[in-house]
C-alpha cells in the first residue's frame, strides 16, 4: 500500500460543436436563403473542493477526464445543444500542475473551493450568419472551437494549523486521539499511519481550537525520498506550528537527541523555510522512563530552550502534561499569525494553449511575407478558398484584421508572394 496524495491525470474541455451549412427549402421558395444553426459550446473542465475526500487514491484507477463536446448545429437556424461541464472533485488542499513543467495551474485551498481550469470551445456559427447582399448563399460555416486538453499533476497538501513530526512509534497518533476528535488506528510497527490525520483540537470555547495533523512517521533519508519521505514531507509545509514529537524513553534504543537533529536535518534539507517554523519539542513516554542516572528532560532543554524552543515532557498514553503541552501550542498560534501557506499560480493555461498569442507577421526573405498563428489556421479551417465567394471573405478577413496594414508597413508590394498556413498567394490590390 502506498499513501495516495499524488496523482497524474489528463483533463479535457468540450469542442464546440461545428456550425452548420443549409439553405431553407420550401415549397414556392425556390432560392431560399442560408438557415445552417450554431454548434453549441464544449463543457468545462471545473475542478471542485469535497471537503468529504482526504486522499487522491480514486485518481489512480481513471486516468482521463473529458467534459461533453457541443453538437453540431442544424438547419432551420437549429442552435446545437451546449455540452456539459465536467465537475471533478478534490480534496481540500489539492494542488494541480501543469505535468511537464511542475508549474502551478491553481490551489484549491483557501477561499477557492471551485475553479473553472478548462473552458469549453466556442459553437461554430452556421452559414446563415455570412450572407451579404453580394454573398446570398454563403456555402461555408465556422467550426467549432477545439477542446483544450493538459496533464496535469495533482498534489494533496494538508490544511493544518498544527503539525505533529517525528520518527514512526514516538507516540504522534496516541497524542492526536488524546488531544482531538481524530480516531487513528494505532500499532506498534513503522509506517503505522499512511495518511495524515486530522483532528480539531477544542480548548474552552470555539475560538481557542486549532486543526492538528498527525503527519506520517519519517525516516533518516526521508527528505532524498527514502521511504514515503517526499510524500509526507510536502503537508509539513501547509503547517503554521510544528510539535516535534520524541521517544524520551528511548523504547526502540535510539537516543532521544539524535532522534531529533536527525529529524530536523530532514525538515532542513528538504525545505529550508521549516526550520524558521515555530516549534515546541514534546518529550513523549516520560512513563517508560527508569533510567534514574539520566534525566533524558534536562538533557534535551538544555541543547533546544537556548534556541527558543520549548521542552515539555508527556506521556501520551496516560494524559499527563497533554493538556499543558496544548495550551503551550495554542498561545504559540497565537503570537504567530502567519497564513496558511497557499501557492500562487505560474502556468498561464491560456498562454500556453494559444488562445490569446497574438498573429505573428513578418518579411521572411526580399518578397516574401508570412502569416502564422492559431487565429488565422483557425479562420482557413472554416474557409473555402476553392470558392470565389469564400476566397472573398478569407481577403476581407485579411483586412478587417489589419493584417494587410501591417504588411505593408514591412514593405508587401503587389506581386509579392504572402504565405499563409501554409497556402502561398500573391498580393494584388
Amino acid at each position: 500500500m502506498s499513501f495516495a496524495d499524488t496523482a497524474k491525470i489528463t483533463i479535457k474541455s468540450g469542442k464546440g460543436g461545428d456550425g452548420h451549412i443549409s439553405f431553407r427549402r420550401e415549397l414556392f421558395v425556390p432560392n431560399g436563403g442560408p438557415d445552417g444553426g450554431d454548434g453549441g459550446k464544449g463543457g468545462d473542465l471545473i475542478f471542485e473542493v469535497d471537503k468529504g475526500m482526504t486522499t487522491l487514491g480514486e485518481f489512480r484507477m481513471k486516468r482521463k477526464y473529458a467534459a461533453e463536446d457541443g453538437e453540431q448545429g442544424g438547419k432551420k437556424r437549429c442552435h446545437g445543444k451546449n455540452g456539459k461541464d465536467l465537475v471533478v472533485k478534490v480534496p481540500y488542499g489539492t494542488i494541480v500542475k501543469e505535468a511537464k513543467t511542475g508549474q502551478v495551474i491553481t490551489d484549491m485551498s483557501g477561499d477557492n473551493l471551485r475553479e473553472v481550469i478548462l473552458t469549453g470551445g466556442k459553437g461554430g456559427l452556421g452559414n446563415m450568419h455570412f450572407a451579404t447582399s453580394v454573398m446570398q448563399a454563403p456555402r461555408f460555416a465556422q467550426p467549432g472551437q477545439r477542446a483544450q486538453e493538459l496533464e496535469v499533476l495533482l498534489e494533496l497538501k494538508v490544511i493544518a494549523d498544527v503539525g505533529l513530526v517525528g520518527f514512526p512509534n514516538v507516540g504522534k497518533s496516541t497524542l492526536i486521539s488524546m488531544s482531538s476528535n481524530a480516531r487513528p488506528q494505532i500499532a506498534n510497527y513503522h509506517f503505522t499511519t499512511l495518511q495524515p490525520h486530522l483532528g480539531v483540537v477544542e480548548l474552552g470555547d470555539g475560538e481557542d481550537s486549532f486543526i492538528m495533523a498527525d503527519i506520517p512517521g519519517l525516516i533518516e533519508g526521508a527528505a532524498d525520498g527514502a521511504g514515503l519521505g517526499h510524500d509526507f514531507l510536502r503537508h509539513i509545509q501547509r503547517c503554521r506550528v510544528l510539535v516535534h514529537v520524541v521517544d524520551a524513553a528511548g523504547t526502540e534504543g535510539r537516543d532521544p537527541l539524535d532522534d531529533i537533529a536527525k529529524i530536523n536535518a530532514e525538515l532542513e534539507k528538504f525545505d529550508l523555510d521549516l526550520t524558521a517554523r515555530p516549534m515546541i519539542i514534546a518529550a513523549n513516554k516520560i512513563d517508560a522512563i527508569y533510567d534514574e542516572n539520566d534525566d533524558v528532560i534536562e538533557r534535551i532543554k538544555a541543547e533546544y530552550e537556548p534556541k527558543g524552543i520549548r521542552v515539555m515532557p508527556i506521556s501520551a498514553a496516560t494524559g499527563k502534561g497533554v493538556k499543558e503541552l496544548l495550551y503551550a501550542v495554542l498561545k504559540l498560534l497565537k503570537e504567530n499569525k502567519l497564513e496558511p501557506l497557499v501557492y500562487e499560480k505560474e502556468f498561464d493555461i491560456k498562454a500556453h494553449l494559444g488562445e490569446e498569442l497574438p498573429l505573428n507577421i513578418y518579411k521572411e526573405s526580399g518578397k516574401v511575407y508570412v502569416v502564422e498563428g492559431p487565429r488565422i489556421e483557425r479562420m482557413l479551417g472554416y474557409t473555402n478558398l476553392e470558392d470565389e465567394k469564400g476566397f472573398k471573405f478569407f481577403q476581407d478577413y485579411m483586412k478587417e484584421q489589419k493584417i494587410i496594414n501591417e504588411l505593408k508597413k514591412m514593405g508587401l508590394q503587389e506581386g509579392d508572394t504572402v504565405r499563409v498556413g501554409g497556402l502561398e498567394f500573391e498580393y494584388y490590390e
